[in-house]
């Protein structure tokens, strides 16, 4: 994968961290740069974090499902990518108050980042900078999620639902060009 796509895919796993920080954003009475920095830390680690364990995953299965890794790359980006359209339609209830506790974090950081984990399998199955994938992802939504606290809290929600619609579409039409080159259309 070129550093592009891996900046797309960046882009796109972002989406979800960045619409719930921005219900975050808007629910917290007082803005400040602590509260950003906590919100992106949270949501780039995690989403670090889990492309690297599901290579290590799809590593240990890399032989079994070589000859169809493209079939798989292609279901798993397609799956996340709708999954992430539909989810815009729906409201954010669990991420709408302002709570930065370390248990409310954990799960919403873990919730947002599952489809790092499904994309890190399909690293296994392509040549792939790993570490340098995983920090691109992991700095990409630290810096994505603090601005999403400060636009929620200056501009509401009116960009969450946009934002996640882009990103699903994103990891389609990734998933699809996987596809079409390993059939050698592209």
């Amino acid at each position: 994968m070129t550093f592009w796509e891996i900046v797309l895919i960046g882009v796109s796993l972002a989406m979800d961290a960045f619409a719930v920080s921005v219900c975050k954003g808007l629910a917290m009475k007082k803005l400040s740069v602590k509260n950003m920095l906590i919100v992106g830390l949270y949501f780039g680690l995690f989403q670090a974090g889990m492309p690297l364990l599901g290579y290590l995953l799809g590593s240990a299965f890399r032989e079994i499902v070589e000859k169809i890794d493209h079939w798989i790359a292609f279901g798993l980006l397609v799956f996340i990518g709708i999954n992430m359209i539909r989810e815009a339609g729906k409201d954010e209830d669990d991420a709408s108050d302002g709570r930065l506790d370390v248990k409310t974090m954990l799960l919403l950081a873990v919730a947002t980042s599952i489809d790092a984990l499904a994309v890190g399998v399909t690293f296994a199955f392509f040549p792939v900078q790993l570490y340098l994938s995983v920090l691109i992802i992991g700095v990409i939504t630290f810096a994505l999620s603090a601005a999403g606290v400060l636009i929620g809290h200056r501009f509401g929600r009116r960009f969450s639902r946009g934002a996640q619609i882009l990103g699903g579409v994103i990891l389609i039409l990734l998933g699809l060009r996987i596809l079409l080159s390993d059939l050698g259309v592209l």
